[in-house]
């Protein structure tokens, strides 16, 4: 008879003390980004050694994966199937996680830093966020596809444009927040982006914006 091995499970607080980890990970990367932050840094705000994180995590490399996995779970913690909605639902679900971002400056300071970091040679997390923004970018054109299809509309040469204008915006209305949170109300300015862009591929109109004024 052949036994099967089964993989131990976490005790309960060794689950505390992980979420613990990644929450002290969140701020510091956020604060000095995952070149700046150190290990020992986490460690002491969370009242460990720099060996009781590598205990946990292994390494910074993974320390720092499994806080961007840990970022984009609790997103969809909430949704049916863990998974972000289709159709016209989908851009519903973009304005809601703008509104709640704006509730949650350390996580939307962290993902702003480590995404901007991530574009430079070799670092840990540029696989993560390239297979990010792609994932994305096929989510949002899939529901664009599907909300055109609803209501009979021939403008599929946009959507990929669209698609990564909508997320763009997204990020980019975040930095701005996080630089000045007075001056831009990252929910109201994220909705008014989402629902222009979506009326401009549900709604083709010409051009404002003159070839003579793009071309000068």
């Amino acid at each position: 008879m052949v036994q099967t091995r089964h993989q131990p499970r976490s005790r309960p607080e060794t689950l505390i003390r992980r979420r613990e980890i990644l929450d002290a990970s969140v701020d510091i990367f956020g604060a000095k980004g995952y070149t700046g932050g150190t290990l020992q840094e986490i460690a002491e705000q969370v009242g460990m050694t720099h060996a009781g994180i590598l205990h946990h995590f292994g390494s910074k490399d993974q320390l720092l994966l499994e806080v961007l996995e840990h970022r984009d779970e609790t997103d969809v913690a909430h949704l049916e199937g863990q998974h972000i909605p289709d159709g016209l639902a989908l851009f519903r679900h973009l304005v809601k996680t703008a509104f709640l971002n704006a509730q949650r400056i350390g996580i939307v300071q962290a993902y702003a830093v480590l995404s901007a970091e991530s574009v430079t040679d070799d670092h840990p997390g540029r696989e993560f966020f390239q297979n990010r923004y792609r994932n994305l970018r096929d989510e949002v054109s899939h529901a664009f596809q599907v909300v055109c299809e609803e209501r009979g509309v021939d403008n599929v040469a946009n959507i990929a444009d669209a698609s990564a204008a909508i997320l763009a915006v997204m990020d980019g209305l975040q930095v701005q927040w996080l630089l000045e949170p007075t001056a831009v109300d990252l929910g109201r300015a994220s909705q008014f982006a989402i629902e222009a862009i979506v009326a401009s591929v549900l709604h083709p109109q010409q051009s404002v914006l003159t070839e003579e004024t793009i071309s000068s």
